[in-house]
Formats: C-alpha cells, structure tokens, sequence
C-alpha cells in the first residue's frame, strides 16, 4: 500500500470497428435523469476518420458507442465539442469539460496522469442516498431513522473522508473505521461533531478498544462491533474503569449467501461475525451484568457489489428475524445495520451482471425498509433505525483517473512487400514462404476461412521449420511479414460482411488490436484490474467528434507482464478491446478511467517505485465554472524512495563522488560531472511517470 500523499465476451461483430459508422439509435434515459443529447454532427475526411469520403459521425455515435449516458447515470456525457464533461449535480447547465480541466492543470505545471475528485458529485452521491431512504421512509410509513455511514477504507485520503463528512452535515452521516490507524484519525476528524455515528468494524485488541472508550469518555457516538467474544470482556473492562456505559454492537454471519464476485464473503463461512449461539452468549454475558440495554445494534455483512437485489432482500429479511428474536429477549437493540453491498453499474446495463446491478438505489432503499418494517410488524417489535455502510455506491462515481497514451503497437502496419522474394540461386524459396505469398495473394470475397487455415499453417510450418534449422531468419521474418498481411486482408472483408462472418474470422479483429501503451501504473492507480479483474469503463476524453478506427487493449509502463487491460465494459458482458482514435507519435491523446474512486487509492502499490499521481479536486462555482479546490501533488521520486528506505542524500553524496572519480581520471571535465550531478538532482525530484520537456542536464538539446 502506498504511504500517504505529500500535500501542495469475444467481442461481437456488432463490436468491431465495422459497425462503428451505424447511426445512433438513441440514448436510453438512466435512473430517470433526461440525456440532454447535443446537437452535433460533424463530417470527417481525410486519415483521421478511416472511413469513406463525406462519412458522418456525431458524439452521439460515441456516446452510444462507449454507453457513456449508461453507466455514467446522468453524470457523465459527451458535449458538442466531442469531449467528455461531468455534470456533478445531473444539471445539463452546469457541467465540467474534462480535457479544460486537464489542460488547465498542465498550465499550471501538473502533467497527466492525474486523478481528479469532483467535491459537487460526492455531495449528490451523499444526498442521493440519504434521500432514497427518506423517500422510502415516507412512503412506507417507517416509524425508525436512517444514518448513512462511510467506511473510510473504501476510500481514506484525507480530503475525501472531510467532503463527505461535509456533505453529510445535513443527514448527520457517520464514518464507519476497521483499524486502529483509522480509529485515531476519525477521533480527530470528529472533535466539533461528537453526534456523528463512529462504528467500529474489524479484529479489535486492548489498544483499540481502549481508544473506542475513551471516545466514549470524550462524548462520541461510538459502537464497537463484536467480531468475535474475545472482544467483549476488553470492552466491559474498559468501559467499567473509564466509567462509561458502552453502546455496543454485534456482527452476526448470516447463513444467507451473498451474489457476485464477493460471495463468499458472507454465509457460515464469513471472516468475521458470530454463530447465533456465540451471539445468544454474548446476549447472556451482558444480561448477567446488567448490560442488555448496552447491546444497541446489530451488525451483518452481505457482501460487495451485491449485483442481484434477490441476495439483497433475503439477506435483510434473515437480519431482521434475528433483531427481533433478540428484542423480545430484552436486548436494548435500536439499530439495524445492514452494512455494506449496494452495487455500482460500472457497466451501465442495470443486469445481474457482476460488475452491474439489476436494481436503483431507490429500489434499494425501499426493498431493505419494507423488507425490516414488515418483519418488525409481524412480530409486533418497534421499527429500529436503519444503518447502511454502502461507501463503494457513496464514492466511485466521484473520481476519474486521466492519462495519455505513448505510442502504440500495430499488427496491421505489416505491409506484403512490394515486390516478391527471390531465392538464391541454386536454391529454392521454402515451401512455406512459397504458400503464405500465394494464400496473401488469393484472398478475395469468397473462401476467407479457408486462406486463414491456410495462412496459419503456413506460419506454423516456418517455425517448424526454423526451429530445426532448415529456415533462415530472413525467410522467416517475410513468413512472418506475409501472414499479418494477409490477416489484414482478411479483417478487411470481413468488415464488410458485417454479422454474417464465421465466429473464428469475426475473432480476428480483436487478435489484431493494437496494443496503446499509457502513461500509467495499473498496479498504482487501478490495482483492481489486476488483482480481481474488476471492470471500469474506459473511454477517450476528447476528439469524441471523431469516428474511432482503431481497436486496442491498454498497456502500462510497467516491466510486469500484467500491467494490461484487455478487459472492457460491454452491455452486461465484457469485450477484449476497446474502439479508439489513430494517433501519430509526439501527439497528445488522453484517455479516461470512470468510477475509480473505491478503494483505488487505498490498494495502490509501489511497483517499480511508481507513486501516486497527483490529484485535483474541482468544484463548480455559483455561475457555473470550474475551479480547482485543491492540488495534491504526486510522489516525487525522493518520496518514493524513502518509502522503500533509501536515503535519497546519501544516493546524490555517491554519484558525486563517482563524478570526482571520472574527472580525476579525466574521463569527463568538471562541466561534465556537474551537468550529471544536477540531472540526477533534478531526477530524484521529478515526477515518477514519464516526463517530457528538456534536459536539466542539457536544457538546449
């Protein structure tokens, strides 16, 4: 985990790039919000389209195309300038163009990547929730409270844990801890707002229990969950010598299984929470002392982006059967957290899709209060507050990771040569070399699975052959050179064929992307793809007025083979690469990472001694313009190593030395070894990505 920041399916023919100039057949409204679709149609010739003279495309093509007006829920969209803008209240009037705010921050010398924060679209998010609850509450006639809280693991950088704590001042929004280390920090966080709800998850020892007392002492709000009974007896003790009566809470695993990529983090086998039998003891421990009316709340875990509100609805309805057995044995439960899971649609299909959800959060809301009032009812209990710790639902949507890409690697840049091969004389051309010119050579309309077969075996008998040596490496490479171009040749007509392409050939447009390499770590800024798979929508920021010719996966600049995306958000499936523009060396073209800002940040790592990049957090004015609120730069080099225990002084103290040993060897001048030293200087505290610009060494080469 990286230290703290220093302040200042295959895809389908209907897929490919063939279908991509199709007009747009509309965009479908999300969540009830209107789609405001610009009026922009924009007609291209020339290299950059790739497509016939007098072709059209509009920004609605691409907004249909990367399903952004989807899984961007009326906060995200295309403008008529073709560039991506972010409407952090849903308002069309009042929305942020994503490459302004990029250019601005090189203006003022922060260059990509850059994650930035939208402070306006976490406080909706905020408000959303808590809104969806009191409608429910009203609708239902709910007789109990509902307190949204954050777990700040999902997302612990100081400043977003202040916005929602913040935003959350109308609703009286909790912070929910899972350690020590957060403990202390919510404690300080917390000292003007003592009403505030501190929930106290995760495995608790002496040291952390004392603390949640003395919060206690000092007039917080604060529960600790029992995870496990040894927990129990340090909070009695604890709170008997601070003379305090705790508010305590249990978790209790539920038998109910959870949905989706996380599903086994719930049911019997869960890390945390108790049998009902240690629950009943924990009931009887406390009963004994007097001290049932302490046991306040009741705590489960459901899972993570629970997907299907099915697991949602049985998870709650097991939940509630336990509150209210235990409240008529006179525990002194008031509130029913329902903890974590509310999904996000990362891929906009609102399925039961893993990365989706096949509900709203309003159906959400309503499901879990309807589903408690009418267990309470039954059994003739008072209706508890409701808790929920949703952190991932509260923050995703608020970040967007920006970068540009490098260079690329294109398989279709492999051209037949211009003219034949010659063999030696005497000799003839290998049999191979011999067939793959003549199936380049016979592709046309018709038969285009049997040249493929035909090119692959080719391919395959040359390296047989090489790896024999009966193959010479030039044969070999023009093996090589003809196959690529007659897969090329291929592709093209299979685009015009559209859907009617056999499944093998329709493949071959994805094992012929090209690969874009970025400007980023994956293991730093998105560790989920890498470690879980986990889908976010990616998508360019600008030149959305153009019609995409290239399909590509993602490479970053990593030495690690797994420093790669090559899974992309598709309507409720997943397509190996993603539609962009073509693009030549030296020109700047960026992209974005969507719904990044659960537990990104938390997870990155150092690998190859990448750090964090810098951050802005923007906000909207009163008249509608964009301002940055706050500038957290990235690591710098110097940081980074000091995170792994080098000192970056004694480092500089070498090379210096190492410079005084070439200059009395007259292997450089005295100019010379200062010029280094001063690279290395300005090296160590320069940006850990890729930067351009001029030499401090040799500032006019």
């Amino acid at each position: 985990m990286t230290p703290a920041r220093s302040a200042h399916r295959a895809v389908p023919p209907s897929a490919t790039l063939a279908g991509l100039g199709a007009d747009a057949a509309g965009a479908r409204p999300v969540d009830g919000q209107p789609n405001d679709r610009a009026d922009s149609t924009v007609s291209r010739r020339g290299k950059r389209s790739g497509g016939a003279i007098g072709e059209t495309w509009s920004v609605e093509d691409a907004a249909d195309l990367y399903q952004t007006r989807l899984w961007g829920k009326g906060f995200f969209d295309v403008n008529a300038a073709g560039n991506v803008v972010v409407r952090p209240e849903r308002d069309p009037k009042r929305e942020i163009d994503l490459h302004e705010v990029v250019e601005g921050l090189r203006e003022r010398g922060l260059k990509t990547p850059v994650l930035l924060h939208f402070s306006d679209l976490l406080a909706r998010r905020v408000a959303d929730m808590n809104e969806a609850f009191q409608n429910a509450i009203r609708e239902n006639g709910y007789r109990g409270n509902y307190t949204s809280v954050f777990p700040i693991k999902v997302n612990q950088q100081r400043r977003v844990v202040e916005e929602i704590r913040q935003a959350g001042s109308t609703f009286n929004t909790g912070l929910e801890v899972g350690s020590k280390p957060e403990l202390l920090a919510v404690m300080g966080l917390t000292t003007e707002i003592g009403d505030r709800l501190i929930i106290c998850n995760g495995f608790k020892e002496d040291r952390y229990i004392e603390f949640a007392m003395l919060a206690a002492k000092l007039g917080r709000r604060i529960v600790p969950v029992i995870e496990n009974l040894n927990e129990l007896n340090l909070i009695v003790t604890h709170a008997q010598r601070l003379g305090v009566r705790p508010r305590i809470g249990v978790r209790v695993n539920l038998s109910a299984k959870g949905a989706g990529r996380w599903r086994n983090s719930s049911g019997v086998k869960a890390k945390f929470g108790l049998t009902l039998l240690e629950l009943l003891e924990v009931f009887e421990f406390l009963k004994a002392r007097g001290m049932e009316d302490c046991l306040e709340l009741l705590h489960c875990h459901m899972g993570s982006q629970i997907h299907d509100i099915r697991q949602v609805v049985s998870g709650v309805n097991e939940l509630a059967r336990i509150f209210v057995q235990l409240s008529k044995l006179g525990a002194g439960l008031k509130i029913i957290d329902v903890g974590g899971g509310l999904g996000i649609d990362y891929d906009g299909s609102q399925t039961s899709f893993e990365f989706s959800m096949n509900y709203t959060l309003q159906e959400y809301a309503s499901s879990v209060v309807y589903k408690i009032m009418s267990v309470c009812d039954e059994e003739g209990v008072d209706h508890p507050n409701i808790v929920t710790e949703a952190g991932r639902a509260m923050v995703a949507q608020q970040s967007v990771l920006i970068f540009d890409v490098l260079g690329a690697n294109r398989l279709d840049r492999h051209r037949a040569p211009a003219e034949l091969p010659v063999a030696a004389p005497g000799e003839d051309l290998p049999r191979p070399l011999v067939d793959i010119v003549e199936t380049y050579r016979s592709v046309g309309e018709r038969r285009l699975l049997e040249r493929y077969h035909d090119a692959v075996e080719a391919r395959d008998e040359a390296t047989r052959l090489f790896s024999v040596g009966y193959m010479d490496l030039r044969s070999r490479a023009l093996v090589d050179q003809y196959f690529w171009a007659t897969c090329a040749k291929i592709r093209d007509r299979v685009r015009d064929l559209g859907g009617d392409a056999p499944e093998e050939l329709a493949d071959l447009e994805v094992s012929m992307s090209d690969t874009y390499f970025c400007n980023l770590s994956i293991f730093q800024s998105l560790p989920d793809i890498w470690a879980i798979h986990q889908l976010f929508p990616i998508m360019p920021i600008h030149r959305l007025g153009e019609k995409p010719t290239r399909l590509a996966t993602l490479a970053d600049i990593t030495c690690d083979s797994d420093g790669k995306i090559d899974r992309f958000v598709d309507d409720h499936d997943v397509k190996k690469a993603v539609p962009l523009h073509d693009f030549e060396d030296g020109e700047r073209y960026l992209l974005g990472a969507f719904l990044v800002g659960a537990y990104q940040e938390t997870l990155g790592d150092l690998h190859n001694l990448f750090g964090d990049t810098h951050a802005a957090h923007v906000r909207l004015d009163d008249s509608g313009e964009w301002w940055l609120d706050e500038v957290i730069e990235g690591d710098s080099v110097r940081e980074v190593l000091q995170y792994v225990q080098y000192d970056p002084l004694k480092l500089s103290a070498m090379i210096r030395r190492e410079c005084e040993l070439a200059v009395r060897d007259k292997r450089m001048t005295a100019a010379e070894s200062q010029k280094v030293v001063r690279a290395y200087e300005a090296g160590l505290d320069g940006y850990t990505y890729l930067e351009t610009g001029e030499s401090p060494a040799y500032p006019d080469a």
